[in-house]
C-alpha cells in the first residue's frame, strides 16, 4: 500500500521534532502521548514502508559528489518489475509482489535458516503483527528482485525490518 501523509499527521509531534538530533522538540510528554494517539498501530500496520527523513544539512544539499543517476535506479526498477511480471505471469490481478496473497509469500519468500532466524527475532523483538510479518516479507522480497537475486537474503530481510521500526520507535 503506498500512502501519502498529510505534513502534520507525519511528523512524531506537534511541533515535528520528538526524535531529532538537531533540534529540542518543544512539546511535553503528555502532548507527545496524545499527538500519538492520533494515529492508529492498526493503520500504520497497513503501510508497506516506513521511511524517517531526517532534515537534510547544508553541506549535504551542496555537495558535488554524484550520486547513484536517476537513470541507474530507472533500470533497476525496471528489471524488478520484468522479474515479478514473469513471476505472476498467468496468475489473474498480480503483477507485483505487493498483490502476493498469503499462499504466494509462502512459495515466492522461503527464507533459508539464518532469514528465518533473524525474522522470528525481529518479530519477537519488535511485536509485529502477522499482517506486519508478511510485508517485510514482500518488501524483502521486492529488495532481492532489485538486486536480481532468486532468493531473499540477510540483507534484505534487515532492511525490510528497518522499513518497519518507524512505528515502533516513534509511536509505541
Amino acid at each position: 500500500m503506498i500512502s501519502a501523509w498529510n505534513h502534520r499527521r507525519s511528523n512524531p509531534c506537534q511541533c515535528g521534532f520528538y526524535g531529532d538530533t538537531r533540534r529540542d522538540c518543544r512539546c511535553s510528554s503528555v502532548m507527545v502521548q496524545k499527538y500519538r494517539q492520533r494515529i492508529s498501530g492498526p493503520l500504520l500496520d497497513r503501510i508497506d514502508l516506513h521511511v524517517e527523513v531526517p532534515i537534510v544539512d547544508f553541506k549535504a544539499l551542496t555537495s558535488t559528489q554524484p550520486g547513484e543517476s536517476s537513470e541507474s535506479i530507472r533500470s533497476r526498477v525496471e528489471k524488478a518489475r520484468a522479474i515479478q511480471a514473469a513471476r505472476f505471469k498467468g496468475l489473474k490481478g498480480i503483477h507485483t509482489n505487493s498483490a502476493m496473497t498469503p499462499r504466494l509469500i509462502k512459495k515466492h519468500c522461503e527464507l533459508d535458516p539464518e532469514c528465518s532466524g533473524l525474522m522470528e527475532h525481529a518479530m519477537g523483538q519488535m511485536n509485529f503483527s502477522a499482517r506486519a510479518h508478511d510485508r517485510i516479507l514482500k518488501v524483502a522480497r521486492t529488495l532481492a528482485d532489485l538486486k536480481e537475486a532468486d532468493k531473499i537474503d540477510a540483507d534484505s530481510i534487515l532492511e525490510a525490518v528497518n522499513y518497519r521500526t518507524l512505528d515502533r520507535n516513534l509511536w509505541s
